[in-house]
């Protein structure tokens, strides 16, 4: 059975629930701008040529980042189960 708490992962990942609700959409709303700047380079490829690619770059470096600075290593799951 899955476990339904608030604050069991937050706390896996060193964070209060609220300073994970932060994160978590910051990481969020920034997918999304993302997202739209791989529409609008699809439209219109002179535009947004690297942005997309940018951001998720940027993600990936602040959540490896994150992980190291709790003692995880990228590509160790932080919860039992690998989730």
């Amino acid at each position: 059975m899955s476990n339904w708490s608030f604050t069991s992962h937050p706390e896996s990942v060193g964070e209060t629930y609220f300073e994970h609700l932060a994160a978590s959409w910051g990481f969020a709303f920034k997918m999304l701008a993302g997202a739209l700047a791989g529409l609008v380079h699809g439209l219109f490829p002179f535009l947004c040529v690297s942005t997309g690619s940018s951001i998720v770059r940027k993600l990936n470096d602040r959540m490896v980042l994150n992980r190291v600075k709790h003692g995880r290593m990228p590509g160790q799951p932080s919860e039992a189960g690998g989730r």
